[in-house]
């Protein structure tokens, strides 16, 4: 008898362990592949120039201490066209995201998976903390600052991070209207820059117009400074997904997505006799390059066949992807 229990609970353990792994390497699907790692080392090489480059005009040569506005001008163009410099180097190869919050919105408006944008994230991050630690090896300590990890004193942390909200909101609508295929205009990435530069213009005074937390993440990894550090990760974040969110499903959805959506919502909530609806997810990844998920179809099913077959193994069981 216990034997019997025993090799029953073994089998039950086997195909929950089968199942998990299915589970696992569908959601990674698309990831195992030579394009993608290149978008990733791209992500990783974009994020290290653009934080060295960058965060060397932060840098105050000067004896006065204080933030003149020569120096705003400059790092704010610094900035800027770096940004539009990564973005011609490296959109087609990883879509220059150079940005978590970026990354995170674009999970949210569907045009990359969870799972890809895990290894994106870790990519920025690390080539943030690369760019400033290669930056502080070169300048002198006397000099260096804090490599613009700055809140200003007289601002409460509820300002700053208002500010970071609407800062990062505004960026993250410009990247979603440029790269908008309905959206005919032509200079898109010089877009984005103006968009990073009035930013900076706008807020550097503020709390250092961070508008990314790998930015932020970087400098204060190397000069070990976290004072109120979560603020250039929670407003950004906040702020990206409301503008990805407010583009893409408030003033320019999509009108198929749209519609499959109410499709999909109506039919799933519907409930007819001795029937249910189910929604079967079939997006497929197998196009590395493609960051647009499709959707899925929907079946109706019958609750007394579905009785019927209890106990069967599904086999044929389709599993989600992330």
């Amino acid at each position: 008898m216990t034997a019997n229990i025993r090799s029953t609970a073994a089998r039950k353990f086997g195909r929950g362990t089968q199942q998990l792994c299915r589970t696992i390497m569908v959601a990674f699907k698309g990831v195992w592949t030579q394009p993608f790692w290149k978008a990733v080392s791209g992500e990783f090489l974009a994020m290290t120039i653009f934080i060295f480059v960058s965060l060397g005009s932060t840098i105050n040569w000067s004896v006065d201490d204080s933030l003149q506005q020569a120096h705003i001008v400059r790092i704010s163009l610094c900035f800027g066209f770096s940004v539009v410099t990564m973005v011609h180097c490296f959109g087609h190869i990883s879509g220059a995201h150079i940005n978590p919050a970026v990354t995170i919105a674009f999970v949210c408006t569907r045009k990359i998976t969870l799972a890809k944008s895990l290894f994106y994230i870790i990519a920025q991050c690390l080539g943030a903390i690369t760019g400033a630690g290669l930056l502080y090896l070169i300048t002198p300590t006397n000099v260096l600052g804090t490599l613009g990890v700055t809140l200003n004193e007289g601002l409460s942390v509820g300002h700053g991070l208002l500010i970071e909200i609407l800062i990062t909101f505004q960026l993250v609508f410009t990247i979603s209207a440029v790269c908008d295929s309905k959206n005919k205009e032509k200079s898109s990435t010089l877009a984005i820059g103006m968009s990073v530069i009035i930013g900076h213009f706008f807020a550097i005074n503020y709390t250092g117009a961070s508008m990314n937390p790998a930015r932020s993440l970087g400098p204060a990894v190397i000069v070990w400074k976290w004072e109120n550090h979560w603020i250039y990760w929670i407003g950004p974040i906040i702020g990206a997904v409301c503008a990805g969110g407010a583009y893409d499903y408030i003033y320019c959805p999509d009108s198929e997505l749209k519609q499959q959506l109410k499709d999909t919502l109506k039919k799933a909530t519907q409930r007819t006799k001795g029937k249910y609806t189910e929604v079967d997810d079939t997006r497929s990844q197998l196009d590395t390059d493609d960051l647009i998920l499709k959707t899925g179809t929907i079946h109706t099913i019958d609750i007394d066949q579905t009785e019927r077959k209890r106990g069967k193994d599904s086999e044929s069981e389709v599993l989600s992807t992330v």
